[in-house]
């Protein structure tokens, strides 16, 4: 087929018109006179091995386009679980996660505040990972072999995701990377490299089924600062909104939607999942972009209540990052709170050593005092309550004391971290730009499979609420209502705004298709 003429009749007022278009397909010969004459395209031959293979891969992209993501939730192949290891590793949450062909396991930081997933690769200047070094390992940490992956890649400096490739002598080189963290000048650099993830499902359509997921890491042959000292030895994985983290790449893949969930428990351990959206009766709140960007998990609190009161002026800005144990106020913020909550505590305020917290408490014999709830308010009366804001210290015959585990951050923007996390399973849902919250044991995932996102079937088509990650959707054209049984029939002319959105539907419709 040559060519097709679509006509859609449209009424305004007593007057009806109609428009037409001429369709041409992709392989015909207009469409080769303008393209190879604007680039020099190479053209296939009709009807060739070339044309038809053409013709198939568009068909294959466009029936993922119809299926939507390919599984509902994905989580590392070692499991889903999160674990804490203490002060040795800095009080974050670890994973074990498996890279590469064949595949290598590594004990991963997991940090919301950053993007690059690097591990230990090459070593010039890494941490020890002999598990001798560390008193709750009971196994060597490894180092990352990109020779010896045969799924392994370079990143070449000329790759859209190498961010210093203009520092490169030459563009096939392999793209350098070094990211800086905020505490203790600690930094990772190396250069990027491409290899497999490897991950398990959790689907209607597939029942726990091993992926292979795509992905680009660093490898990591110098570390500095607090990578050196404990915090994040055998590699870091960042899940933040950046186009090269993990996250963003099996979205951008199709695997899964725009979206992943943390849970931390009370009792330190924890889950995590990729494609999870979280459920329809969770608290949100929006994430806000700094200068039109999306860049961080910002979102705004608009005041904090300690107990049953709320105290005034207590609203900021506050990034939510797992990769940071406690969390940190605007200095102003901070002292407001930390005042109301030493009139309210009926304790004895104390110091201990080695502990970085101001508001410190000694507990009685009778154990731990009763502590004003604290309560974070955002917009449209949503709520999250720290549900322990304290942090115990204990002695050899128990607890001794507690402190608020708040720090002024020294800035004007603060940092909901780990400790305020606890007891919720946090979704941090890019595809709406939205962070929900709900009370959880972090155990209710183990019932999979669960319902299809948005209660819509697997194998529906994207429309407007369920696009395909990282695709414009374009919204169906709407239909005049039916009549019912007993109206009589009548005629059903668009407007004529919405009748040309139906013609340009339609054309970009069955363009697809040629």
């Amino acid at each position: 087929m040559v060519g097709l003429s679509i006509l859609v009749e449209c009424g305004v007022g007593a007057d009806t018109y109609t428009y037409s278009s001429k369709l041409v397909h992709r392989f015909s010969e207009e469409v080769r006179k303008l393209r190879v004459s604007r680039n020099g395209e190479v053209w296939p031959q009709h009807r060739s091995l070339e044309y038809y293979g053409r013709l198939m891969n568009s068909d294959l992209q466009r029936q993922k386009m119809k299926l939507g993501p390919q599984f509902q939730l994905l989580f590392p192949s070692e499991g889903s679980k999160t674990m804490p290891l203490g002060n040795d590793f800095g009080w974050l949450h670890y994973m074990w996660v498996d890279i590469g062909t064949p595949s290598v396991s590594f004990l991963v930081a997991l940090d919301a505040g950053s993007d690059l997933l690097w591990v230990p690769c090459e070593c010039v200047q890494c941490a020890p990972l002999s598990a001798s070094y560390y008193s709750s390992l009971d196994k060597d940490l490894n180092e990352y072999n990109p020779s010896g992956s045969s799924t392994s890649k370079f990143l070449s400096c000329s790759h859209q995701l190498c961010e210093l490739g203009s520092n490169c002598k030459n563009p096939k080189q392999p793209c350098p990377y070094t990211v800086n963290y905020v505490s203790d000048d600690t930094s990772t650099s190396g250069v990027l490299v491409e290899d497999i993830l490897h991950l398990a499902s959790g689907s209607r359509m597939t029942a726990n089924s091993s992926v292979r997921a795509p992905i680009t890491l660093g490898c990591g042959s110098k570390q500095t600062g607090g990578y050196l000292n404990g915090v994040a030895p055998d590699g870091l994985m960042g899940l933040g909104p950046g186009e090269i983290s993990v996250p963003s790449r099996l979205a951008k893949a199709g695997l899964v939607r725009n979206s992943f969930s943390l849970c931390f428990k009370e009792d330190d351990s924890g889950r995590i999942f990729f494609g999870d959206q979280g459920p329809a009766s969770q608290q949100t709140t929006s994430f806000l972009l700094s200068e039109g960007q999306f860049v961080t998990y910002v979102v705004g609190v608009e005041s904090c209540c300690l107990g049953s009161s709320c105290i005034e002026q207590t609203n900021f800005k506050a990034i939510v990052d797992s990769g940071t144990s406690f969390s940190f106020l605007p200095d102003q913020i901070y002292d407001r709170i930390v005042k109301e909550f030493d009139k309210e505590v009926n304790a004895t305020k104390a110091s201990f050593e080695g502990y970085p917290w101001q508001y410190c408490y000694k507990s009685s014999s009778e154990g731990l005092p009763k502590v004003p709830s604290f309560t974070l308010k955002f917009m449209k009366n949503s709520t999250l309550i720290v549900q322990d804001p304290v942090f115990v210290i204990y002695g050899s015959e128990g607890a001794v004391g507690f402190c608020l585990a708040v720090e002024p951050s020294g800035i004007d923007i603060g940092t909901i971290g780990q400790n305020f996390m606890t007891g919720y399973h946090m979704v941090f849902d890019r595809e709406n730009l939205k962070l929900g919250w709900s009370r959880s044991d972090c155990e209710d995932h183990n019932r999979l499979p669960l319902a299809p996102p948005n209660g819509s079937s697997p194998n529906s088509l994207p429309t407007e609420q369920q696009n395909t990650p990282n695709s414009s959707g374009v919204a169906p054209a709407v239909a005049g209502r039916t009549p019912s049984s007993s109206a009589a029939p009548t005629s059903y002319r668009m407007p004529f705004k919405l009748c040309l959105t139906k013609l340009l539907f339609q054309l970009l419709l069955v363009s697809s298709n040629f």
